[in-house]
């Protein structure tokens, strides 16, 4: 009997002309990529057995939230986090997962419930739920700790003291119990260094009743902005949306009305249109804050000599008015950036 894939936030797949979020299963032998959540068959499956894993990965310059796989076969895929903490937390289940079919063992997480002695009739998923309801769960705060801030977290005695006001668990240790099993099953995440020393202990995966102690929901908005342990990260607010469509276009400048080429990355949730040198590294000339602003195709540009610039030109205004000029190198191309940005404007925040 094969055991139960764990179905884990999601990731993007980057591929040298796209980038996709996808939903990931982390099995027994292999990584199984989804379109999203809902979907029952996967749109592609990396095999372990003989695979490397590289973090981070400098194959996109400086993005440090991208990790390699390497299969048997020399084939790489690219996969990219969203924070420090979820890369860690992936690459972690990964390596384990490749050493276990080295030594011909089957890759399988942890029976909580024998590891920890929870009784069989608690729901770890109804209390999940419970935990994230907006009126009497577990409330998300923005908390700062060693020259960090951490967003959509809470400590881990908050989750304890949770536990016992909502008649969960009788006592602390008990409490303990019941949070250790929602670490364990991935519900919770640790947040900190605290508390990833604890998940990562050699025996088993402790949750710590500590006021400095760590931790976020595995579906949150969750994100570390300032100095990490092991690397310089900024990960701010406005690159966490999951990423739409990039390519290159040319762009009139705001002061000397010169067109240039830049790679654009389009993200929603926020919406950003964020604008790079083409040939440098990932540190962004600029960004365009989408929500709100209205996107068409024009004929013509005020400022440009005919001659200079024509055909597959579109415009942005900003919900602050600010214009902003673009050329396509098709009209299809054209129509597809117009159509991309027009939804994020809409539905990103």
């Amino acid at each position: 009997k094969r055991p139960k894939k764990k179905k884990k936030p999601q990731l993007k797949l980057l591929k040298k002309r796209e980038v996709k979020a996808v939903w990931v299963v982390l099995s027994e032998d292999g990584i199984e990529f989804y379109k999203k959540k809902t979907d029952h068959s996967p749109k592609g499956m990396i095999p372990l057995k003989g695979a490397t894993l590289i973090s981070p990965c400098q194959d996109f310059g400086k993005r440090t939230l991208v990790f390699r796989i390497t299969t048997d076969k020399k084939q790489d895929h690219f996969f990219q986090a969203s924070h420090v903490e979820e890369r860690e937390f992936w690459v972690k289940d990964i390596k384990r997962a490749i050493t276990c079919l080295q030594g011909g063992k089957r890759f399988a997480r942890k029976s909580t419930r024998r590891s920890i002695r929870l009784p069989e009739t608690v729901n770890l998923v109804e209390l999940y739920t419970l935990m994230r309801d907006q009126d009497d769960g577990v409330k998300e705060l923005k908390l700062e700790q060693q020259n960090r801030v951490f967003n959509h977290c809470f400590t881990g005695a908050t989750v304890v003291d949770w536990l016992i006001s909502k008649d969960k668990a009788r006592n602390r240790p008990e409490a303990l119990m019941l949070a250790t099993g929602l670490l364990n099953e991935g519900f919770l995440q640790p947040a900190g260094d605290l508390a990833k020393e604890g998940a990562e202990s050699a025996e088993q995966t402790a949750f710590l009743d500590e006021t400095m102690a760590l931790y976020y929901f595995a579906d949150s908005g969750f994100f570390c902005e300032g100095y990490s342990s092991d690397e310089d990260v900024i990960v701010k607010e406005e690159f966490r949306g999951n990423i739409i469509k990039q390519g290159c276009l040319l762009k009139q400048g705001h002061k000397r009305k010169n067109w240039k080429v830049r790679k654009f990355i389009l993200r929603d949730d926020p919406a950003y249109l964020h604008y790079y040198e083409p040939s440098k590294g990932d540190d962004p000339l600029g960004s365009i804050h989408l929500r709100g602003s209205v996107v068409t195709a024009v004929e013509y540009v005020p400022d440009a000599k005919k001659h200079d610039i024509d055909g597959n030109l579109f415009e942005i205004i900003t919900s602050d008015e600010v214009h902003y000029f673009f050329q396509a190198a098709t009209g299809e191309e054209r129509k597809d950036w117009i159509k991309a940005i027009q939804a994020v404007s809409k539905s990103g925040k």
